[in-house]
């Protein structure tokens, strides 16, 4: 939403000071879908909101929904007529995780990504990745009263409210950082949407000044890191960014992240048959961890693939839960991820990239 634009307006307007704080909890805590829904301001002012301007700064062409409804994936529009995504996920019950996009597209072509098919068109501004999450607290709000099943049980929900938010969508936050920061501001501003640091998550391929920037001026916000490969021939192969700052970068840039915040970092590993799935690559990244220091703060996360249609493949379950084993021995901490959005075209960019069904 324009906060700014709000403002002006209600300046406009002569309205007292406390009624944007008002309209702020109605649109970034209640979830309201429209101004006509904030019955705590006059029926003039509603109608005049509504005539000025939108909460949401983009269209939504599409939602797609699993048969069990814990994940979600949205198709939204914006205003220059780019397509972006946004994923709403419960791995648990009753909890909600949004994943939010950072760019139109993404400059760092990762062999394996979907959003990289399309190129990078643009970053996106802080209001465009956060309106995000303000969708998915309106749609979580129309569907309270649905009979909206989650995990395949016969129990309603008893949340609907977004819980977490993970930068996990299109595009490499770092390369976004001013519009980022501004979001992330936002995410946590007691007036705005209140949400707490350790509830955020931003995911990055190995942006060196961005997890200095990340440490320095939001270092309760967690980590994750889409490492993927622990051989730099392979990481070079399939991730381009690595021949710009290798392994050995991103381990320097790691050791300074833990003796500036001592927080833990979560590591993904997104599991491609006979690719980076063997014993080898299990003790490379085993081998590679250790050697930065600090293997109580690092937690492996194993991923199943979503197919995207290119070379790589899923690893089998069999494989997953070898990987796993191997890690554990040697003394890593390390989960295998419940697989969710197979359904709902989960990867980053296949939905986007379905212009011959959306756009």
């Amino acid at each position: 939403m324009q906060l700014e634009k709000l403002k002006k307006i209600l300046a406009n307007n002569g309205e007292p000071k406390f009624r944007l704080s008002q309209i702020q909890k109605a649109v970034y805590q209640d979830g309201i879908s429209g101004f006509s829904e904030i019955s705590t301001i006059s029926k003039n002012l509603r109608e005049h909101l509504e005539k000025e301007m939108k909460i949401l700064s983009f269209e939504v062409e599409k939602v797609l929904v699993s048969k069990n409804k814990n994940s979600l994936k949205a198709l939204l529009k914006l205003v220059d007529g780019n397509k972006i995504e946004s994923v709403l996920l419960s791995p648990i019950k009753d909890k909600w995780s949004v994943c939010v996009s950072s760019q139109v597209g993404c400059p760092l072509n990762c062999g394996f990504c979907a959003t990289g098919k399309s190129g990078f068109q643009r970053n996106l501004t802080a209001e465009e990745i956060t309106d995000q999450v303000l969708f998915w607290k309106q749609y979580l709000k129309k569907n309270q009263n649905a009979n909206f099943k989650v995990q395949n049980d016969n129990v309603k929900n008893k949340n609907y409210d977004v819980n977490n938010i993970v930068y996990m969508g299109m595009g490499e936050p770092f390369l976004n950082w001013a519009e980022v920061k501004k979001s992330l501001k936002n995410f946590v501003d007691k007036d705005l949407f209140a949400f707490g640091s350790r509830s955020i998550s931003v995911s990055t391929a190995g942006i060196p000044e961005g997890i200095k920037n990340l440490s320095e001026e939001f270092p309760q916000i967690n980590l994750a890191i889409s490492l993927h490969f622990a051989i730099n021939e392979k990481r070079n192969r399939h991730m381009p960014i690595n021949r710009k700052y290798n392994l050995e970068e991103l381990k320097k840039t790691l050791r300074n992240y833990f003796s500036r915040t001592n927080r833990q970092v979560f590591v993904e590993y997104v599991m491609f048959a006979s690719i980076n799935d063997s014993e080898e690559d299990a003790y490379a990244l085993s081998t590679y961890l250790k050697s930065i220091g600090n293997r109580q703060l690092i937690h492996i996360n194993l991923i199943t693939y979503n197919e995207t249609g290119r070379q790589f493949k899923a690893s089998s379950g069999n494989k997953t839960h070898l990987f796993k084993d191997y890690l554990e021995k040697g003394g890593m901490s390390v989960t295998i991820r419940k697989s969710l959005g197979q359904e709902v075209q989960g990867a980053c960019g296949q939905l986007a990239g379905e212009r011959d069904v959306f756009g």
